[in-house]
């Protein structure tokens, strides 16, 4: 049976390398008692002291709340330990980014801003709490109205002790992990996690891995979306009762980036003729229409990168000289990732490209990070790039391929776990790089070389929105414009639950603010939705040419010719990672292929024997 304990999380979350790591107690009466107004008690410790304040008479049947939070902090002045607690006993554990939508001083720390904006809400959970709800002549809103707004990635735990309801969600596209365990009648408990923790027990068995046929149920990604949990503990029997209610967002403008409709899906012939003749990218017409489109696209894209690597979102006790990496395959998106990076970041800092081989200087990403680069010196020459070559051996990788196994949790593809490692991989930072000499007639020095930025730049997105997979073109084949935009449509609808997740938790294991995707900000989903579907991609050219057609034209205008002819390559293929898993795993690739590897879900026993 899997027996997860609290002392599980708590390593789980520490292995992150947070700067404080918080634990608090609630505690509800099942007897409730209305002359006694303060009905629970609060007990809090942190991971020095562990000492209990407020513990005395605890009544004698109660249900518990244990909120913990791990804090690695990348904005404010003055460190923050969570959970947070506020003078009206309201509770916030919050793992995000605020980049719009509540101010945010530039001295504050997002969780704290969010905390006072929580705090002065309603205690209504009605969804016309506008018409329903009793303000006293206040224009108080509802939590629903302020998580609906933020910009930015998110996950939120939260008690409003007023109306004695816990609030919890993920945003709207699932950038943040967020798992859960709905109660079953083997483990009772409702828990969530940003982690799905090893289970010591199968650690003190000599298996480190609960994804097993015991474990893989245990946690499910949390759909996006805003949930309320109503604690009713005034009934007559004693027991504890609760309503879990899904929300609505309240944002207009999030609800049709959700629904991801385009206007302009088919062209007209007179449209399309237009598209087709104007010249080739690399000469392209200032004014004609394409061209204006693809410069609005990288204006916003700018945009993005400001938000996300402004100093000011940078928790001011960091000193590091390189504060931002990218996952780099010197591919077409993380070439734009990178070169944005540039012109956004103040120029004393030098940039850390993070690529991850399993088939050393032979591997295709690693053949295009090397040209990539060389790129990027040419069009910003006062940068300092730094290639860290992350070099593995998948044979060798024996505790890493379990704790991997378990960040991807519920995720159990042998194509989830080649992502997940190469991800991990990079994120740890661990690698060599080429040391400039000084002298021209010396030959640059191959040194050992750990990043230690804490974020890094993910291209996730770029794919979903502009056509760049494989299967897209083959569904244009076959069903034409209509359907590849309902297959870009599920692509995008699907994304937090098929890669984001399990990508953040992999991620944010090696001490890493987490990935960061400038992709996914809601005004770049918004631009290009509002672009036809003919000027994002146009399938009937070839690959490198055709698919992320606006992409293609945005790397030109940015001085990457190169990069912005190279076809698509997923990390699992162009780090090599997935040839040699299949070798492993199915003899050989043709096997592989044979049988849908990609697809085929982990017997864990076999894999490690």
């Amino acid at each position: 049976m899997y027996i997860f304990l609290l002392d599980d999380l708590k390593a789980a979350l520490q292995r992150r390398g947070p700067d404080s790591l918080g634990t608090m107690k609630l505690l509800l009466p099942l007897h409730f008692n209305s002359s006694n107004s303060t009905n629970h008690r609060v007990s809090s410790f942190n991971e020095e002291s562990h000492v209990l304040d407020n513990v005395s008479d605890m009544p004698e049947s109660f249900a518990e709340f244990v909120f913990l939070g791990a804090t690695l902090q990348l904005r404010g002045v003055s460190p923050v330990c969570q959970p947070l607690m506020d003078s009206s006993g309201n509770v916030l554990v919050y793992n995000g980014k605020i980049f719009g939508g509540i101010e945010v001083g530039i001295d504050k720390n997002d969780t704290e801003s969010l905390m006072q904006s929580l705090g002065n809400c309603c205690s209504c959970r009605s969804q016309e709490h506008r018409t329903t709800c009793d303000f006293n002549g206040q224009a108080k809103g509802s939590i629903v109205d302020v998580l609906s707004v933020i910009k930015g990635p998110w996950a939120i735990i939260y008690w409003q002790e007023s109306s004695k309801t816990l609030w919890f969600g993920r945003d709207a596209f699932g950038r943040r992990s967020l798992l859960v365990h709905w109660p079953t009648t083997e483990d009772p408990r409702f828990l969530l996690s940003s982690v799905s923790p090893t289970s010591s027990s199968l650690q003190d068995s000599g298996f480190e891995v609960e994804n097993g046929t015991s474990g893989i149920k245990f946690w499910e990604e949390l759909s996006c979306g805003i949930y309320s949990m109503s604690v009713d503990v005034k009934k007559s029997d004693g027991r504890f009762h609760s309503e879990i209610k899904k929300h609505e967002w309240t944002n207009a403008m999030l609800k049709e980036l959700i629904e991801w409709e385009r206007d302009s899906i088919e062209p007209k012939p007179a449209e399309l003729n237009f598209s087709h003749s104007r010249t080739s990218s690399a000469e392209l017409d200032i004014n004609s229409y394409s061209s204006v489109l693809a410069q609005n696209v990288l204006t916003a894209l700018r945009e993005s990168m400001l938000r996300r690597i402004s100093l000011y979102n940078i928790y001011q006790a960091q000193k590091e000289t390189v504060p931002v990496a990218v996952l780099f395959s010197g591919g077409l998106d993380s070439m734009i990732i990178a070169a944005l990076l540039d012109k956004c970041l103040d120029p004393n800092y030098e940039i850390d490209l993070l690529n991850v081989s399993f088939d050393g200087e032979s591997a295709p990403d690693r053949i295009s990070a090397k040209t990539g680069v060389k790129e990027l010196r040419r069009v910003a020459p006062l940068r300092r790039w730094r290639l860290v070559h992350i070099d593995a051996d998948l044979s060798k990788l024996t505790w890493e391929k379990k704790r991997v196994l378990s960040l991807i949790n519920p995720a159990n593809t042998y194509m989830d776990l080649n992502i997940g490692i190469a991800l991990w991989l990079a994120a740890r930072g661990e690698g060599w790089m080429y040391e400039e000499s000084n002298n021209e007639t010396d030959e640059d020095k191959r040194v050992n070389y750990t990043s230690r930025a804490r974020i890094l730049l993910v291209g996730s997105g770029a794919d979903e929105q502009c056509a760049g997979y494989g299967r897209h073109k083959t569904k244009y084949m076959h069903d034409s414009w209509l359907g590849l935009h309902k297959e870009m449509k599920l692509d995008m609808q699907r994304i937090w639950k098929r890669n984001l997740g399990r990508d953040d938790r992999c991620v944010a294991d090696s001490g890493k603010e987490v990935a960061r995707f400038p992709f996914l900000d809601e005004d770049i989903i918004r631009m290009l939705l509002d672009i036809p579907l003919w000027e994002i991609a146009d399938l009937d050219q070839p690959s490198g040419k055709g698919d992320k057609k606006i992409l293609r034209e945005v790397a030109h205008m940015l001085g990457l010719h190169n990069a912005a002819i190279l076809p698509k390559r997923s990390i699992q293929f162009g780090s090599r990672i997935a040839r040699e898993s299949n070798r492993k795993n199915f003899g050989s690739n043709r096997a592989a292929n044979q049988a849908s590897a990609g697809s085929v879900v982990i017997n864990v026993q076999s894999y490690f024997s």
